[in-house]
């Protein structure tokens, strides 16, 4: 095969899972050098991924299961990246929680592998492939705390929950091959009849088990949970990573196979973002955690890149995956700053522990001040921007009730941030948190804090990146 060389990042990243985890197996403590070794991995798989696939426009290899464009090179680089930055900012919350195990490393390696495979995916077989490494290795990290009860639970909530979806959708798929005969994208579109109403049934099943892997309501009811009791740095993994592959297929599989029964599909996913901005809106109002108010706060964020993709056109996937991109700098922020809330070798996670938090740290406060206005949309920050575009395309479309939703719910969302920023600058201070952070993680905070700040000088960047993106020919 002459274009064998594109898939060259997904036989590296399997190499080196396979070569690390008989390393850690053979050599006993080996956690620096599985850890390091594994961002080294990643990022030599984002740089293979850019060198190999940036340029090229649309190839299809393995008989068409698998394809390469520029929405999977893009989407891979930022699952890459995103990847990296969470287990660099890792290191030091393991080793203070005694979590440091090779598995760690190994497991994140696997479910990025799996959705990176997804990201891929031009055939059902080869996306669910993709979706269960990606799924299974999720399943262990949500519980990687194990003598926490939280975590156990949330593992184990997780676990169920996301079994059940898996067989929706592999039902879903099952129901779509044997009312179109293929499971290949292409010639499902090719075959495809409008009238043949028993392929709605697969795409609801499809769609159900989708929504739950990017927590949309009403399959949301794990998110809350699991987020809270998984280990801080899983819980970053959790809110950023998994939702990049999710919004690929969702594109990938609506837009591609089922863009003629638009009617069909629509409906669901306006109905989805709809209840997903107004339900994290409004149930986050009243939470004391910050990783369950992160929660709510990403079911909100993830209706308005389905509003995106709902209007049916190129505009309003590129609007999608701009939001995406931005929501995962953003989280990274606020996370950056939850893993610096640490005292006596203990971390803090709940609403209280922010307050007079300006007094004694001004600069993480403000830092967290910019990410949470921008987690709100204020102008001229980053997620002004995101939120901009989307309702942008969808006006064009002349879907006012949606974009009327949306504005409505920003201004409720926007009640709980300022409600945080009140707690940091009105209330009574509280001990001083440790200052030693490592190196990665006020890279991270500031990196993307900057990023957020100066986005509206050079917005045309990103806006270029994503306008290669044509699934609608």
């Amino acid at each position: 095969m002459n274009n064998m060389h594109l898939i060259f990042p997904e036989i590296f990243l399997s190499l080196s899972i396979m070569f690390l985890l008989i390393l850690g197996v053979f050599k006993k403590n080996s956690f620096n050098i599985i850890h390091n070794l594994s961002l080294i991995v990643l990022l030599v798989t984002a740089v293979i991924t850019f060198n190999e696939t940036i340029s090229v426009n649309e190839e299809l290899l393995f008989s068409q299961s698998v394809i390469i464009d520029p929405l999977s090179s893009l989407m891979k680089i930022v699952t890459l990246l995103a990847a990296f930055i969470v287990l660099a900012i890792s290191t030091n919350y393991l080793k203070t929680l005694n979590l440091h195990k090779i598995e760690y490393s190994v497991l994140i390696l696997s479910a990025v592998l799996g959705m990176i495979i997804m990201i891929s995916a031009n055939d059902l077989i080869v996306f669910y492939m993709g979706l269960e490494l990606q799924s299974l290795a999720l399943y262990v990290l949500a519980t990687f705390n194990r003598e926490n009860l939280k975590s156990s639970e949330a593992g184990l909530k997780y676990f169920v929950l996301s079994a059940l979806s898996s067989g929706l959708l592999l039902y879903g798929c099952s129901l779509i091959y044997g009312f179109s005969g293929s499971t290949n994208f292409e010639i499902i579109a090719s075959q495809l009849d409008s009238s043949e109403y028993a392929l709605t049934f697969g795409i609801v099943f499809i769609l159900v088990g989708l929504a739950f892997k990017i927590t949309a309501v009403p399959f949301h009811m794990w998110a809350p949970d699991v987020y809270e009791g998984s280990p801080t740095t899983v819980t970053l993994f959790f809110t950023m990573v998994p939702k990049i592959a999710a919004l690929t297929i969702f594109i990938r599989f609506l837009y591609v196979p089922f863009l003629n029964l638009i009617e069909q599909w629509q409906m669901i996913l306006i109905f989805l973002s709809i209840a997903s901005m107004l339900f994290g809106a409004v149930a986050a109002i009243g939470q004391t955690n910050l990783k369950r108010l992160v929660a709510y706060s990403s079911i909100g964020h993830v209706g308005y890149a389905l509003a995106g993709l709902a209007t049916g056109t190129n505009d309003g996937i590129q609007s999608s995956v701009i939001y995406i991109t931005i929501y995962i700098l953003m989280n990274l922020g606020l996370f950056s700053c939850l893993l610096m809330m640490k005292r006596n070798n203990e971390y803090y996670e709940n609403i209280d522990d922010l307050s007079g938090l300006s007094k004694n740290h001004p600069m993480l406060s403000l830092s967290l001040l910019i990410i949470l206005f921008s987690l709100a949309g204020i102008p001229p920050l980053a997620g002004f921007f995101a939120k901009f575009y989307v309702f942008k395309t969808v006006i064009e479309q002349s879907m006012y009730f949606l974009a009327v939703v949306g504005l409505l719910s920003t201004v409720v969302a926007a009640f709980y941030y300022l409600r945080l920023i009140k707690i940091m600058y009105f209330d009574e201070e509280k001990e001083k948190y440790d200052t030693d952070h490592s190196i990665w993680l006020k890279f991270s905070l500031t990196a993307s804090t900057l990023l957020i700040l100066i986005y509206f000088i050079f917005p045309s960047q990103l806006i270029e990146v994503v306008s290669r993106i044509n699934i609608i020919q």
